[in-house]
């Protein structure tokens, strides 16, 4: 090994606290590390191989060795996390920030504030709260932003000059401030301050301010704002009394950490609190470089957070370095397990702090729940963040949101397709994908009618009635408008989930239709992309010319998939609505043969024209005596 060339200069080091770096060939820092006796430590490197495939990898890289004296262990930790995060060696524990899980941003810089789902906080004069855990908690609460205080959801220029409100007012889901004499820019303020409040958590003074406001329109009789204010009131103090199960007055001001080691990586939670309530979650991965096998030492899988203490503490000492580094230190840090360098630990938070801060790992009671709490939480992130195909399905959905300029990682895609042959049985269909993965129970079919009969729309896959309006429905581009329209009428009505972006099956006519269909409903924020299927080019709205990806960029290997799911779906719905077509204009007509006795006729007969030659006496082994006539009645009337 090349570490063997150093044993004589290993020898010489002095037996003083300070920072080690081993370098390879190309004299390349590839590890960092810290010791209160350098030559113990860097001599332990000697006798250390086959001790794990890590050490192993590092024995046979390094070729150089450099030292540099501290005055203590605790100026030798400072020391090593500035080196670690400027030179960023391969060998060491890298944390990375976690960007899965949303925040809520209100919108305070426009005129007319509106509550949106935001990916990360950024100093640009918004008021943020979250992060949200899980992420469909963030769009749960931003729906009952609309619904409790009225805040707009659309993305219009508001003047006040709109001629009539949408249909978002209708369904008191907003306050309409696009139409002045409906809602003055003073009543959309006060909406506005409400809503702040109920995002950053001041309950108590919401329910005051409601209340009072609740009074004050009871007594001026304005008896239907008074009960949409009761409604509020009763909402927000359910809400507040479900935050309190997460907060207790014993906990203080502490930071709890949780973690998850495997063979890609570990994954570390860190539950934030703050005057004994949990305010924040901060999520933090170190994981594995391309050709380095950093963390195969570390159990691959376990659930309990003090089987193997010393690959956890190692890790939890680069998380503390490198978390409070350019953080704020709590008065408290609660651990899975102990340090082996616990007081210079202590010694340098402390000296960060500017007070006392104590590392202590809790054996029982409520704390000792709450790192449990967030141990199972670091087990979670870990299966959701290192599984290879959820790796993958993370990817593409970035690159999506990059190519596209979405505001924020397009989590659920909703796809149309439309099927018809010469505009005969006409239907559509939608599927839906989240997180990368297509989600069944969400499918939907559409039988396409008539402008008289638009209203009609089957549920769930399966639940299709039997076309009765126009057999002919030849145009696409309104066939598309009006499925648009149908689904999001639908999902105002129920309130969500709203898709991070939509796909249509088709050009620039189709995406225009489905487009005005959004328009008219008030949802024109939402995004829509068209894929047109023989040069796979990306439709937007905001671009002239359409989006040429690479035929091998994951994104487009991602939309391909979803349009290819959505006109399998359609093709098949159009099959089943031909042959049920087929079937129906011979046989159904007959009194008395429905769907089960139809499929015994041509079970016992073997097609529609051994039906027709069957006698009475045949039919009524199968149907019975008054069916049998019924058909025989039928067909000699000539159909």
């Amino acid at each position: 090994m090349p570490i063997r060339d150093l044993k004589s200069r290993i020898d010489r080091l002095p037996e003083q606290p300070g920072v080690y770096l081993y370098s390879n060939a190309a004299g390349e820092t590839i590890y960092v590390g810290k010791a209160r006796s350098l030559r113990d430590r860097v001599r332990s490197y000697l006798g250390a191989y086959g001790t794990n495939p890590k050490t192993d990898a590092l024995l046979n890289e390094a070729e150089g060795l450099d030292v540099i004296l501290t005055d203590s262990v605790v100026e030798a930790l400072a020391l090593e996390n500035n080196l670690i995060k400027q030179r960023m060696p391969k060998y060491n524990i890298l944390l990375r920030d976690d960007k899965n899980y949303p925040y809520l941003q209100l919108t305070t810089t426009e005129a007319f504030p509106r509550v949106l789902v935001a990916r990360r906080v950024e100093r640009d004069g918004n008021v943020y709260a979250g992060p949200f855990m899980p992420a469909s908690l963030a769009r749960r609460v931003m729906l009952l932003s609309h619904r409790l205080f009225g805040i707009r959801s659309c993305n219009e220029d508001i003047n006040g000059r709109r001629g009539r409100p949408c249909l978002e007012y209708d369904i008191k889901r907003c306050l309409a401030p696009c139409v002045e004499s409906i809602c003055s820019e003073d009543q959309y303020a006060r909406a506005v301050a409400d809503t702040g409040l109920f995002l950053e958590g001041r309950t108590d003074e919401l329910l005051e301010g409601l209340t009072r406001r609740m009074a004050e329109a009871a007594a001026d009789e304005r008896f239907e704002q008074a009960a949409q204010l009761r409604d509020s009131v009763r909402t927000v103090q359910t809400l507040r009394d479900r935050q309190q199960k997460m907060a207790s007055v014993e906990l203080g001001d502490r930071d709890v950490f949780g973690i998850k080691t495997g063979p890609a990586g570990a994954a570390i939670q860190v539950f934030q609190v703050r005057h004994g309530r949990v305010i924040d979650r901060a999520d933090l991965f170190a994981a594995a470089e391309m050709g380095s096998e950093r963390f195969s030492e570390l159990p691959a899988a376990n659930d309990e957070i003090e089987v193997d203490p010393s690959p956890l503490a190692e890790v939890l000492q680069a998380t503390l370095q490198q978390f409070y580094f350019d953080r704020e230190v709590p008065p408290e840090v609660h651990l899975p397990v102990e340090l082996p360098e616990a007081e210079a630990t202590e010694a340098w938070l402390t000296g960060r702090a500017g007070r006392r801060v104590r590392l202590v790992v809790p054996k029982r009671g409520e704390k000792r729940g709450l790192l449990e709490l967030a141990a199972r939480n670091a087990a979670q992130a870990y299966q959701s963040r290192f599984n290879r195909g959820d790796a993958a399905h993370y990817d593409a959905l970035d690159t999506l949101r990059v190519v596209l300029g979405l505001p924020a990682l397009p989590r659920r895609i909703e796809c149309f397709d439309i099927s018809t042959i010469q505009g005969s049985e006409t239907v559509a269909s939608l599927v839906v994908c989240e997180d990368g993965r297509m989600k069944r129970s969400d499918y939907r079919k559409f039988r396409i009618r008539s402008r008289g009969n638009a209203s009609s729309v089957s549920g769930r896959p399966g639940r299709a009635t039997a076309a009765s309006a126009e057999p002919r429905y030849a145009d696409d581009f309104a066939a598309m408008n009006q499925v648009v329209m149908r689904r999001y009428q639908r999902v105002l009505e129920q309130g969500g989930p709203f898709p991070d972006l939509i796909v249509i099956d088709g050009g620039k006519g189709q995406l225009s239709a489905a487009y005005a269909a959004l328009e008219e409903l008030g949802l024109a924020n939402l995004v829509a992309v068209g894929l047109a299927k023989k040069e796979e080019l990306v439709l937007t709205r905001d671009r002239e010319e359409p989006l040429a990806l690479s035929r091998s960029s994951i994104a487009l290997l991602l939309l391909q998939q979803i349009r290819d799911e959505a006109h399998r779906f359609a093709v098949t719905f159009h099959r089943q609505a031909r042959r049920m077509r087929d079937l129906r204009s011979e046989l159904d007509g007959a009194p008395g043969v429905g769907p089960r006795r139809r499929r015994s006729l041509l079970t016992a007969f073997g097609s529609l024209a051994g039906v027709r030659r069957a006698t009475r006496e045949e039919l009524t082994t199968v149907v019975g005596p008054k069916v049998a006539d019924a058909v025989l009645a039928y067909f000699a009337a000539g159909r």
